[in-house]
């Protein structure tokens, strides 16, 4: 799977870009605030619909502008396609693929992965459960639709029955009706339980030998599930915590409130680990998700490397770039020193610079 060309309209500080890429490494450059980041963030909505900042599309959309385009060319086992995002700051957004509109992001979700590496990402581990439920959804929604549908149900409905908590306390009678959004929540929230504790499972059938050769053969890396909530005691709990929920009128029980574990040597390291423990898990976990698309899809997916190199130690510089392989990968940074010193390979670079992106080498 491939990238072929980005276009840009009104995205951000871009008013138009078009930037066609090598189906190997490619390099963006240049000073911090210039653009560098944008086109990846573009890149990661044509995948996923969303920005990976969290960032609504009125956010996302040139200042003074009303709405954006986004357009992507892809190839995937030979056969082209083409995404196209229409961004508007006061309507939902609308996407095509080769022309056709589609009515649910889930017809979009896994026609073209990508792997998302940021700085931010070194602090998963040591950071708050939400950022890692977060990684776990969006892998998970690239992967597996139906994933998607339960997850997206299972929100809606946290924020009804929240609403109703609230509406309780003026208006008690209203307490009948719990029950209802209760048993959905259930349902939904079983499914999610099972899909997760099917992706650790599959995590750890990979994680673990990365991380033993990116540590030197020191460490052994497991990634524990912990829900908050067992698909068994789920039912249970929520009425346990009736009274409870209606006194902080917001829900307590569920997926929404599980964690992740990472656990070296026996250890949790987001407790008792170092930050090295904690950064080096962090890129295990990123390399893993690599070969987990691959194993799930047939396919390679691509790689996207946001101004993560500065942050790593020259020996995690190496193994990363050296797990790439035969993989797509766009890379952001402010200097080229780290890959003329590592003599890496690169197939096109492009200098970015007050919203534009020009190509100035090409298989160096």
């Amino acid at each position: 799977m491939i990238i072929k060309s980005l276009e840009l309209a009104d995205f951000r500080n871009y008013e138009t870009l078009n930037i066609h890429f090598d189906r190997g490494t490619n390099i963006l450059y240049g000073d911090n605030a210039q653009g560098k980041t944008n086109i990846m963030e573009a890149i990661y909505v044509s995948a996923t619909t969303k920005s990976h900042k969290g960032s609504k599309d009125k956010e996302i959309i040139n200042f003074e502008k009303e709405e954006s385009h986004i357009r992507t060319y892809l190839e995937k086992e030979d056969v082209e396609y083409r995404v196209d995002m229409h961004l508007r700051k006061s309507k939902s957004k609308g996407i095509a693929i080769d022309g056709q509109k589609i009515k649910k992001a889930a017809d979009l979700l896994g026609l073209l992965n990508v792997v998302f590496f940021s700085p931010e990402d070194l602090a998963i581990i040591k950071n708050g459960p939400s950022e890692r439920r977060r990684f776990a959804d969006m892998e998970l929604c690239q992967l597996d639709n139906f994933y998607l549908y339960n997850l997206n149900h299972y929100n809606k409905i946290i924020n009804q029955r929240n609403k109703l908590l609230k509406d309780i306390y003026f208006h008690p009678e209203l307490k009948e009706t719990l029950n209802i959004w209760d048993l959905q929540l259930v349902s939904f929230g079983s499914k999610i339980i099972e899909r997760r504790e099917l992706f650790v499972k599959q995590l750890n059938e990979i994680i673990k030998e990365i991380h033993n050769k990116l540590s030197g053969g020191k460490e052994d890396l497991a990634v524990k599930y912990e829900p908050d909530a067992t698909i068994e005691n789920f039912e249970w709990k929520m009425k346990e915590n009736q009274e409870k929920d209606i006194r902080s009128k917001t829900t307590s029980t569920g997926p929404h409130r599980d964690d992740f574990i990472f656990i070296v040597n026996g250890i949790d390291i987001r407790r008792y680990g170092s930050q090295g423990q904690q950064r080096t898990a962090a890129l295990s976990l990123k390399l893993s998700e690599i070969e987990l698309v691959k194993k799930m899809t047939k396919d390679t997916p691509v790689l996207l490397l946001d101004d993560v190199l500065s942050e790593l130690d020259s020996s995690r510089q190496n193994y990363l770039l050296n797990s790439i392989g035969d993989i797509q990968t766009i890379i952001t940074c402010t200097g080229l020193d780290e890959f003329v010193n590592n003599r890496f390979e690169i197939n096109r670079i492009f200098k970015v610079s007050g919203g534009t992106a020009e190509m100035i080498s090409e298989n160096v």
